[in-house]
């Protein structure tokens, strides 16, 4: 079947849900946290639903010269346990909020987003960049978007340099041993895992 513009707009209307009403429960420095009532295509009220808003971030499958994946071990707070995952961070915004339109051109360029907090969270510095895909982080909740990018041949020309609640360690990988640690369930990031099987293709 081919799909074109105008059916897949028809379609798009007919399945959308209307705001009926939002509630900011949390709204601070770092988050908007709402609840939220819809009206479905059918026409019935439905709540609540929960949905926040953070700023959109990205995220670096990184190697050396000699092909090595650079990668950090943090601590998440959502499953308290110690990851192993690639550098990212988030893409400043000029109002320096935590969330907002996440279409915002105002906010900081997503490239030199990473290749900052590429050096900030490692001290390795690349001349060979590539966007692999913008995606939303995670649709059924969450507003923002996660830009993926590429770099290859990364040198180290600095120590680290580290937000104040940030504790991590750099650590290094062959392809084969990323591939175990995923395979294992040690390496727990699930927009992570896209990008490296991206990368990898």
């Amino acid at each position: 079947m081919i799909h074109n513009s105008f059916s897949d707009n028809k379609e798009k209307d007919s399945l959308a849900w209307e705001e009926v009403s939002c509630e900011h429960i949390v709204k601070d420095e770092w988050i908007d946290f709402k609840r939220l009532a819809y009206r479905f295509p059918d026409g019935r009220v439905f709540e609540p639903y929960y949905s926040y808003s953070r700023k959109n971030y990205v995220v670096i499958v990184a190697s050396d010269t000699e092909g090595k994946f650079l990668s950090v071990r943090q601590f998440r707070q959502g499953i308290k346990e110690v990851t192993t995952e690639f550098p990212a961070g988030g893409i400043e915004r000029k109002d320096n909020k935590e969330y907002g339109d996440s279409h915002d051109e105002s906010s900081e360029d997503a490239l030199i987003a990473a290749k900052r907090e590429l050096l900030e969270e490692t001290g390795y510095e690349s001349d060979e960049w590539s966007h692999l895909i913008t995606v939303p982080s995670n649709a059924t909740i969450a507003d923002n978007y996660a830009y993926i990018y590429r770099a290859k041949n990364c040198r180290r020309v600095a120590g680290q340099s580290l937000d104040e609640t940030e504790f991590l360690n750099v650590k290094k990988y062959t392809s084969d041993e990323i591939e175990e640690m995923i395979s294992a369930g040690r390496f727990q990031q699930a927009v992570h895992i896209m990008a490296w099987l991206l990368a990898r293709r």
